[in-house]
């Protein structure tokens, strides 16, 4: 710009603005140099925070998106299909096709063979029962089937069955094959260790619960914790109940007077139940807490749940 002249505010604006900016840097510099003397007079922590707060201050004005949920589709379990199958196929036979049992056999596999047994050759058929299904491929399945008989022989099944993702549409694509029953299992150590004594408060307890439980003698909630709801059986399956050995989680419950108040302990019953057709023997998982120097039950473990607090 020559001397003498005036400058523009055209000219000027840019130079301020320069300025400004230049300003703002030398004030971020003086701030950090002033953090990481910070930092290094506090500890070694402290100035790795300092150094990285830079980027971390960067990074945080990213818009974050979150990742997309995926959720699988449930597998249509065709078991109930092939139940239906087997119980329709074993009782039907070639020489009867146009038999209920057939015809029913034939729309639930309309390309498997019925089979031809002679008059009286087999025992009766009792019942069918799935014992476990496979899925083989995204939609080939195989269901093993159990088929007891009159005479109490048992015959194990496997079926090939195809079913849709979204369980529309089922089909038997094969006959039933004879297969050897699953192996036993082995039976895990049981978990409730401590004897319960048989003339404490918990047993006490525990007797009049099931009495009244499954006898209808007495009112099933007295014996509830707060909050807890549980119906009694109806209609009322056995006229007396007897509580043998009960089994604990603990030490707990060994102990012989109540313990305080919201001592929880779980328990395995082993009971004799009679009826008018004989004595049957039961057994149950119980959890109950302590209140007031007396055992309420708060739960019972029926694989159900029944109001608010017993399953």
């Amino acid at each position: 710009m020559p001397l003498g002249k005036k400058a523009s505010r055209s000219e000027v604006a840019p130079a301020i603005a320069a300025g400004v900016e230049l300003e703002k840097m030398r004030r971020r510099v003086r701030l950090s140099r002033l953090a990481v003397f910070t930092a290094i007079a506090a500890g070694p922590v402290a100035l790795a925070v300092a150094v990285t707060s830079g980027s971390a201050t960067a990074t945080a004005t990213t818009p974050h998106r979150p990742a997309p949920v995926r959720t699988a589709a449930a597998a249509a379990d065709p078991a109930g299909y092939a139940q239906v199958f087997l119980d329709a196929w074993l009782r039907s036979s070639a020489d009867e096709a146009g038999s209920v049992q057939a015809r029913l056999a034939q729309s639930l596999a309309p390309d498997v063979a019925l089979p031809d047994p002679a008059a009286g050759a087999q025992p009766k058929l009792r019942s069918v029962t799935v014992v476990r299904s496979v899925q083989r491929n995204e939609d080939a399945w195989a269901v093993t089937v159990a088929a007891r008989y009159a005479d109490s022989t048992v015959r194990y099944f496997t079926i090939p069955v195809t079913a849709d993702a979204r369980g529309a549409s089922f089909a038997v694509t094969g006959v039933p094959g004879v297969v050897a029953g699953p192996a036993r299992a082995a039976v895990p150590a049981s978990p409730y260790t401590v004897s319960v004594p048989s003339d404490g408060a918990l047993t006490a307890t525990v007797g009049e619960f099931l009495a009244a439980y499954l006898t209808g003698t007495g009112e099933v909630d007295r014996y509830l914790a707060p909050g807890v709801e549980l119906a009694p059986v109806s209609p009322a399956p056995y006229t007396s109940v007897a509580v043998g050995e009960v089994s604990a989680i603990g030490e707990a419950a060994a102990a012989g007077p109540v313990p305080a108040d919201g001592t929880k302990v779980r328990v395995r019953v082993q009971a004799e139940a009679r009826d008018d057709a004989g004595r049957w023997p039961l057994a149950y998982e119980l959890t109950l807490t302590s209140r007031s120097g007396r055992w309420d039950v708060a739960k019972l473990e029926s694989g159900t749940v029944q109001g608010g607090g017993a399953r």
